[in-house]
């Protein structure tokens, strides 16, 4: 492992994240995940890809509605179809598994998914969290979604409020918060290629890459 090493990069949604990611990735010539992990723990699993797109960064008392106040709830029958015997916490160790596995045998970019907190033990990582201007951000969501600027707006608050609540309640830690990570960014400053190659400097200083 001490060969490898890992990038975790949280987002806020319109901060383009993931294109920073997937072209950091590629410049240093690692593996990228995003959506990927929800495949991978399905084939880990055994288990429908469902389950995980229905749970994807949602802490278990939202995909839960609220019905159980535990911190690992116990699920009954009836709850959901699609949950009836295993809890969001059950699919995020699951997924942990996978992203701890891929960390072992390779350097790799992770967005999201508390990849931060499930490989903090790591000895080689460097934890990212890229924001932007709420004018940059609705900009951005109105031309990739082709909506309004009320609508980009909701659905940045909404995906905000989602992500904020699945980091903290798994991680024990503030999603976005500058103690919560090695470099906070804000994309809107440099440009996308700006802010890729302002973190890419920063991991080579870090890691001491060549």
């Amino acid at each position: 492992m001490s060969e490898h090493y890992v990038i975790n990069l949280g987002r806020q949604l319109g901060s383009g994240g993931k294109e920073i990611g997937e072209k950091l990735a590629q410049q240093l010539g690692i593996a990228f995940y995003d959506k990927e992990l929800i495949n991978l723990a399905s084939e880990e699993s055994g288990l429908c890809r469902e389950f995980f797109e229905k749970a994807d960064e949602k802490a278990s008392q939202s995909i839960l509605g609220g019905l159980f106040g535990s911190r690992f709830p116990f699920i009954t029958e009836g709850a959901y179809p699609y949950n009836s015997y295993l809890s969001n916490d059950s699919l995020f160790k699951i997924q942990s598994d996978v992203i701890r596995h891929l960390a072992e045998k390779q350097s790799c970019l992770f967005v999201g998914r508390c990849a931060d907190y499930i490989l903090r033990d790591h000895p080689r990582c460097a934890n990212v969290f890229v924001s932007a201007s709420p004018e940059a951000r609705i900009e951005r969501l109105m031309k990739l979604h082709n909506i309004s600027s009320e609508e980009a707006e909701e659905l940045m608050e909404k995906a905000d409020k989602k992500r904020s609540s699945y980091y903290n309640y798994y991680s024990y830690k503030t999603w976005g918060a500058a103690a919560t990570y090695h470099l906070c960014i804000d994309s809107s400053v440099l440009g996308i290629d700006g802010t890729v190659e302002f973190i890419k400097n920063f991991v080579k200083l870090k890691l001491h890459l060549d």
